[in-house]
């Protein structure tokens, strides 16, 4: 009994850990490591979506694995990550204050609803997804027209010039914006769905299925940590019933990135008219589903690398990655 009481007194002390700053700062990195390993990861599939989502005139009648062919062949290998220079700049602070925001905003909603509300869990994702976007929003907008571009068309000569190019003729700082709206609309039920999901798959692996998915660690509150495969099976789980929800907001960001590209002028008038526009033009499945099937196959490993490797980084720098009670 006495050692069942002291086990429950430095779980007790581990879960109300001081977040100070060293915390922070290893919470900041591990987010930002995972963010950039993820990324990266998918980096030649982001590029043909963009390209399939705002129809390029040069790859409109290709598919996934045959527009990956094409890029290689028209342009070079190193093209599949065109764009993925500015993807880096932007992602490590953008997943690593998206993480950290939603270990802050789970531990704040936690001590008012309680550490085990699915409302708060949902809340605390939303709210972390939109800290995050909003502060790294015009990398976003800049890697977009990178990726964009085709070889031997280029407009913009890397991130800084690209930045001024879109600030001196679009319209100032506003236009790094273009697309911030749809953006956040979609940015609640992805990030909140998908930090909602694997917190809510990873709490029932731990639980319902220890012997399987799960192996004894002395440095979490909870005694055991995921495996592996468990952590990429929770993280592509998240990922693809979340991306479900939000595509076409993603799809009318991109067309709205991208109106001042090629033939997309008529996308870059606010959100409900490019998303209607979208649909009137293309449908559904040609429109606003438009490179979908890429979603999937690229937000499966995406998400599935990102969760797995800030859970291991938590780990190896010994944060506080119990599962909740």
């Amino acid at each position: 009994m006495a050692l069942a009481s002291e086990t429950k007194e430095v779980i007790v002390l581990k879960q109300t850990q001081k977040k100070d700053f060293p915390y922070v700062m290893k919470s900041l990195f591990a987010g930002g490591v995972a963010g950039m390993c993820s990324k990266t990861t998918v980096a030649p599939l982001d590029r043909i979506k963009i390209l399939l989502q705002a129809h390029n005139k040069h790859y409109t009648n290709f598919g996934v694995f045959s527009g990956l062919a094409e890029i290689v062949k028209r342009e070079s290998f190193f093209a599949l990550y065109k764009g993925n220079g500015a993807q880096m700049v932007r992602v490590f602070p953008y997943a690593a204050i998206q993480f950290t925001s939603f270990e802050f905003y789970k531990t704040l909603l936690g001590s008012i609803l309680g550490n085990g509300s699915h409302i708060g869990k949902f809340v605390a994702g939303s709210s972390a997804g939109v800290t995050a976007v909003t502060i790294t929003y015009p990398l976003d907008t800049i890697r977009a027209r990178l990726a964009f571009q085709v070889t031997g068309e280029h407009v913009y000569n890397g991130i800084i010039h690209t930045a001024k190019s879109i600030i001196q003729n679009e319209g100032g700082v506003k236009a790094l914006y273009r697309g911030f709206v749809p953006t956040l609309c979609g940015m609640v039920p992805y990030a909140g769905l998908t930090f909602f999901c694997f917190e809510s798959i990873k709490k029932f692996c731990l639980k319902t299925l220890p012997t399987w998915f799960s192996k004894p660690s002395d440095k979490d509150s909870g005694g055991a940590v995921l495996t592996i495969p468990a952590k990429l099976l929770c993280g592509g789980l998240s990922g693809a019933l979340a991306q479900c929800v939000s595509y076409p907001l993603d799809v009318t960001r991109r067309r709205m990135q991208l109106s001042s590209m090629d033939n997309n002028a008529k996308y870059g008038h606010g959100m409900i008219k490019t998303l209607v526009t979208v649909y009137r033009t293309d449908g559904i499945t040609n429109g606003l589903y438009r490179g979908m099937s890429i979603n999937f196959i690229r937000a499966v490993p995406m998400v599935a690398v990102s969760f797995s490797t800030y859970e291991l980084m938590k780990q190896t720098l010994h944060l506080d990655t119990g599962v909740d009670s």
